[in-house]
């Protein structure tokens, strides 16, 4: 767990843009502090709430290029973050402290138990980043298939065998998943993607048609039917946070835990994935439309289209063909079905 958090960290919030070309678009916070103290528990977007008034944007005030991407640092408990109010710049260097550095986080050793600062609370989105999650109509043909229990159980756990078919002789450790219903677009009735409800995992004991499986952990019961996808390994991601390339239109499709409202720190759902290039650490604005009204004066009506409602960001951590997860991580109000996601 501890190394898949902290591959997963982000580094320190890497440059994608010129500094120099853009940081005159780039509000510092009322009150923005001339330097802080990272500690733990801190989290990147929160500590860059501190000095920015769009907290995701701190990439832009770092002074890295791309080439340093390939090679993230982190960001530790104790360190001190300075900002220079003259681009504005940050950095881990006081400045006019006229050291001879370029104020790039160098090597240090630090007491293992001191995990770098992730850019969000990493434990709220970890389960959802390897686990498989949406599974398209065009997957399901062919898919590896439990068709019995040893002894005829209806259900089984951990330590139990199972038998499946269409296994891949190749692969030997495996999730366990039941395809839930469709995630459905409420505003087209187009079906983004089928969610798999993760039940567990398991391990190929016996090659063969079927092949032989133990279970070797369960969150739910398995049984007959219950579905095999390749045991994925963490994608070993930097999430940094930035705007998406083009144009996003999509809108909340599911609460993650919950029914119809979301609320700061919740996982949602949304219907622009990958095909509207959509990618992880993309930073999206939720909005709602207010509808129109009509204004009755003395028996004259004039229509009127609402503006929309801003009601926060949401930081997306994992994306697929139609469909993206992310985590908001800004809200005003409670964020709804239906409710907008766009390019912020």
């Amino acid at each position: 767990m501890v190394r898949i958090i902290s591959a997963l960290v982000l580094p320190l919030f890497l440059a994608f843009f010129n500094v120099s070309a853009m940081a005159d678009t780039v509000k510092l916070a009322d009150n923005a502090p001339d330097s802080y103290t990272v500690v733990k528990g801190d989290t990147l977007w929160d500590i860059s709430g501190r000095f920015l008034k769009q907290p995701w944007r701190w990439p832009e005030v770092w002074r890295m290029n791309r080439e340093q991407i390939r090679n993230p640092h982190w960001i530790y408990p104790g360190q001190v973050i300075y900002l220079d109010r003259s681009g504005p710049y940050l950095s881990l260097e006081k400045p006019g402290s006229g050291t001879s550095g370029d104020g790039k986080l160098q090597p240090k050793v630090y007491a293992q138990d001191i995990s770098p600062i992730g850019s969000v609370p990493m434990n709220l989105i970890e389960p959802f980043l390897t686990r498989p999650l949406v599974v398209g109509e065009g997957e399901q043909a062919g898919v590896p298939t439990i068709i019995a229990t040893e002894e005829g159980r209806i259900y089984t756990g951990a330590g139990d065998t199972v038998f499946a078919k269409n296994v891949d002789p190749a692969v030997e450790d495996w999730q366990v998943y039941r395809r839930a219903e469709p995630i459905v677009d409420l505003e087209t009735n187009k079906v983004l993607g089928y969610e798999a409800a993760y039940l567990g995992t398991a391990h190929v004991t016996a090659k063969g048609s079927p092949s032989t499986l133990q279970v070797t952990t369960a969150v739910a019961s398995i049984g007959q039917g219950d579905r095999l996808v390749p045991a994925a390994r963490p994608e070993l991601v930097s999430l940094v946070p930035h705007a998406p390339q083009g144009k996003v239109d999509g809108r909340v499709v599911k609460v993650v835990d919950g029914l119809y409202s979301a609320g700061k720190y919740s996982v949602i759902a949304m219907s622009a994935g990958r095909s509207q290039n959509v990618e992880a650490g993309n930073v999206l604005a939720l909005y709602r439309n207010r509808g129109q009204v009509v204004y009755d004066l003395e028996g004259k009506k004039e229509a009127y289209d609402l503006p929309e409602d801003r009601l926060g960001l949401v930081f997306v951590f994992r994306v697929f063909e139609n469909i993206s997860y992310g985590l908001i991580v800004e809200s005003s109000t409670a964020v709804k079905l239906t409710d907008m996601v766009r390019q912020p």
